[in-house]
């Protein structure tokens, strides 16, 4: 059955002012930065470029939106209501948002219209949902003398919340963020990462349609050196939840390791795809492509050490080749184009800067590895065959380069697989129940996706161990996070 490609919106820009207290305010120091398209190398628009005095100013409209209880004492189900209202205003705007994430970042339209922009409306749903739904739990205590004892827990939303959202799902990351902590009653600061900016506005924008009070929401858009740096340092600031590089998150960690503040970090990740002997490659082929390749290789969860036992490695090696050569590289918006863009200039030589590395220490590079055209920021899909020494198997290059390396045993798979910094996710692949079973338990991973790959649910909770962070987003987790859990003895 053939599907229509989805009809695109119109580069519609959102005010690019910051959205501070409820209202579009331009940034106190007055710069900007430059948007760029990726896929034409052209200026965009000019973005605000906040700074420290204008954190504050957010910071400040947070806490007052906070304090006065105008949506942290909300009723849990008129806040549910009014977050209800906001997915169906992201799904009713699904062109829009697309379009601008599209423009500015590079990712295929046909994917953020169809895969991220419909999962950023199924968060705020899902936690629309649980909005009253936030319980405590009860024991009866022993009595103390002729005193009888009971307790209880309450979970109260946690205050004002620092968001720091990446480049690479603009609007998707953002509802992992913002939805829970709105459902909880928490008041949200958010910065967008400076590559993708354009979205996250026009979410604030559609947030306040839906009844979100001024001051609950505000984004603060500028550079991550100093807007961000700003936010994560803020003394005003009870949490903060970042997704980017493992550096950046040591440098958050450590600021809110200095004030006691809660943090949760979704990093970095270089996740293995074990291919068993048994595997049925007809159906796994594609998703061990895709968790290369999609979106160009620019995610976290993205499995580029496809980590494959002997036997059938030629083979996994040759449907890669395959899925490789048979991508059409180009303009996003293209119904053709099955990969787009490099986010920026600077990640687009970083690639290939390491896919010269990769041959430089010996990997074979059986195809790819050359940028597409001459403007625009497009590489092939890249494969190499190698080992777990390499530097393109063991640092996260977040592009689309695969390593394939090899194994003859489960116990040595399972050695590659968390022969890494990073602890994100891994991918199995097989058709027998009991290694599954048995490999699972054995993977330092946040999550294992069996025989698939996709977006992660938002009822299941999200993230990593070691260099791939700490705390969990998504899920019953993910809410109670923004909460804090408070007891009570009660004599009578």
């Amino acid at each position: 059955m053939t599907v229509a490609f989805p009809e695109v919106a119109p580069l519609t820009l959102p005010d690019t002012g910051l959205r501070i207290g409820g209202r579009a305010v331009a940034p106190a120091a007055g710069g900007g930065i430059d948007a760029i398209n990726p896929a034409t190398e052209e200026r965009i628009t000019e973005l605000a470029a906040g700074t420290a005095e204008d954190v504050d100013r957010a910071v400040a409209a947070a806490r007052e939106a906070f304090e006065s209880g105008v949506w942290s004492r909300m009723p849990g189900a008129e806040r549910g209501r009014i977050l209800m209202r906001a997915a169906d205003l992201i799904e009713q705007h699904a062109a829009v948002l697309s379009t601008l994430e599209s423009t500015e970042m590079g990712k295929l339209y046909l994917h953020t219209v169809a895969g991220d922009v419909p999962a950023a409306a199924a968060c705020f749903r899902h936690y629309a949902g649980s909005a009253d739904k936030i319980y405590g739990q009860s024991a009866q205590l022993p009595n103390v003398g002729d005193q009888r004892r009971f307790g209880f827990t309450l979970r109260q939303p946690l205050g004002v919340v620092g968001a720091i959202t990446p480049w690479n799902n603009p609007t998707v990351v953002a509802s992992w963020k913002v939805a829970p902590a709105l459902a909880a009653g928490c008041s949200v600061v958010l910065k967008p990462a400076e590559d993708a900016s354009l979205a996250p506005l026009r979410l604030a924008d559609l947030l306040a349609e839906a009844g979100v009070p001024d001051g609950v929401f505000n984004v603060v858009t500028g550079l991550g050196e100093t807007a961000g740096a700003a936010l994560a340092a803020h003394p005003g600031i009870d949490k903060i939840t970042f997704t980017g590089s493992p550096r950046v998150g040591r440098q958050i960690q450590s600021l809110a390791g200095d004030k006691f503040r809660k943090v949760t970090l979704e990093l970095g990740g270089k996740a293995p795809q074990l291919v068993f002997p048994d595997a049925d490659l007809a159906s796994a082929m594609p998703w061990i492509a895709m968790g290369n390749f999609y979106h160009q290789g620019q995610v976290c969860a993205a499995g580029t050490r496809v980590v494959v036992h002997e036997s059938i490695a030629d083979q996994v090696v040759e449907g890669l080749i395959e899925f490789a050569r048979g991508s059409v590289v180009g303009d996003p918006f293209d119904p053709a184009s099955t990969q787009g863009t490099i986010v920026n200039e600077r990640q687009f030589e970083r690639i290939l800067g390491y896919i010269e590395k990769g041959k430089a220490e010996g990997a074979d590079l059986v195809t790819g590895g050359a940028r597409v055209g001459d403007r625009g920021y497009f590489v092939e899909p890249t494969v190499f065959r190698g080992d777990n020494s390499l530097t393109i198997a063991r640092e996260e290059i977040f592009g689309p380069v695969a390593t394939v390396i090899t194994f003859s045993d489960a116990d040595e798979a399972v050695r590659i697989a968390n022969d890494t910094q990073y602890g994100l996710n891994a991918f199995i692949f097989s058709q027998d129940l009991p290694t599954v079973h048995s490999v699972i338990p054995q993977l330092r991973v946040g999550t294992v996706w069996v025989n698939g790959w996709g977006v992660p649910d938002p009822s299941l909770p999200w993230g990593g161990r070691e260099a791939s962070g700490i705390g969990r987003e998504l899920g019953v987790s993910g809410l109670e996070a923004f909460t804090e859990e408070k007891t009570v003895h009660l004599g009578f």
